[in-house]
């Protein structure tokens, strides 16, 4: 063999082999489809740059926008009974939640977190639909509790986040007894003197939305959000009528009094500090005349003696 035939062929191919890429990268808007870059995505706190769309938020980088520099400290939550029925449909309720509690990094559909707003001290509770659609069972149940507990005892108030479906049906009417529980959480921190606040975020629906979301004080809702009980298919069907454009969402129940303000998420943690101060100003029993001032300045602000819609925050 001669120096003609003994020699390695060179690996050209590798030169141009193609790196691979994260699947991540982009993402598609559900409303306009548009390609979004994912830290651009991240940094618009997963808002559409191009529709303002509003994409469902992780319940970690909800709380870490909401609180005063993203620092809270999180909330150790009791733990409850994982299968209290024995359930099974397609899948046992033991492997959904295994499942569910491997995608998400969490025990169960729930986060409280304890930190300030504005510079005032508040706890804040928040959904993650990610896990078995929010649902809510006995372990969120006890979250609210836990949450309504830690406000009181800390003289702050609380700010719940809901995106869910309504009560986990694998929980049967344990699930449903979670809807009177939750009421009573939020008679105690309204019992205490404590300001009581919802941000409706999509979608917010079922048994969620027959109890403890639609008893703040203050409901403020995200753009586009579908907040309601029953679906629209349902109640198409049932009362065999075509239902208005837009009906369910936000700015829809804003028109029909059913909310207090739309804000745009990256104007909410500064809404919540304003909510917050007026409240916690009018908690005071003998204001001086400054105090007073500030709070109706803070009101007029917050609630201008306007047509509803003017009280929408963040239009684009």
């Amino acid at each position: 063999m001669n120096w003609l035939t003994n020699y390695v062929r060179p690996k050209i191919r590798a030169l141009y082999a193609r790196k691979e890429v994260p699947d991540n990268l982009w993402h598609k808007c559900p409303s306009c489809e548009a390609m979004l870059f994912h830290r651009e995505l991240e940094e618009n706190l997963h808002v559409c740059q191009h529709c303002g769309f509003h994409m469902r938020l992780d319940p970690i980088k909800r709380l870490e926008s909401i609180f005063d520099d993203g620092a809270y400290e999180g909330v150790e939550l009791p733990k409850s009974v994982a299968d209290p029925l024995k359930f099974r449909d397609q899948k046992r309720y033991t492997d959904r939640l295994k499942e569910a509690q491997t995608k998400t990094g969490r025990t169960d559909a729930i986060v409280v977190g304890d930190g300030r707003i504005g510079g005032q001290p508040a706890v804040v509770a928040a959904f993650d639909f990610g896990f078995m659609g929010g649902s809510m069972g006995i372990a969120v149940g006890e979250g609210l509790l836990t949450a309504a507990k830690l406000a009181v005892a800390k003289n702050a108030p609380l700010v719940v986040v809901p995106a869910s479906g309504g009560a986990r049906m694998q929980e049967g009417i344990l699930s449903l007894m979670q809807m009177p529980r939750t009421t009573i959480a939020v008679e105690m921190v309204k019992e205490a003197g404590l300001p009581y606040i919802v941000v409706l975020t999509d979608p917010t629906t079922g048994g969620v939305t027959a109890s403890f979301a639609m008893l703040g004080d203050i409901h403020i809702a995200e753009k586009g959000a579908q907040i309601g009980f029953a679906g629209a298919r349902v109640i198409e069907s049932t009362i065999r009528e075509t239902l208005p454009e837009g009906f369910q969402r936000s700015e829809y129940l804003l028109e029909h009094g059913m909310v207090d303000m739309v804000v745009h998420r990256r104007d909410l943690r500064g809404t919540l500090a304003r909510v917050i101060d007026l409240l916690t100003r009018r908690k005071r029993s003998e204001p001086d005349d400054t105090d007073f001032v500030a709070a109706q300045a803070v009101e007029a602000e917050i609630i201008p003696p306007a047509h509803p819609a003017a009280i929408q925050a963040g239009d684009d």
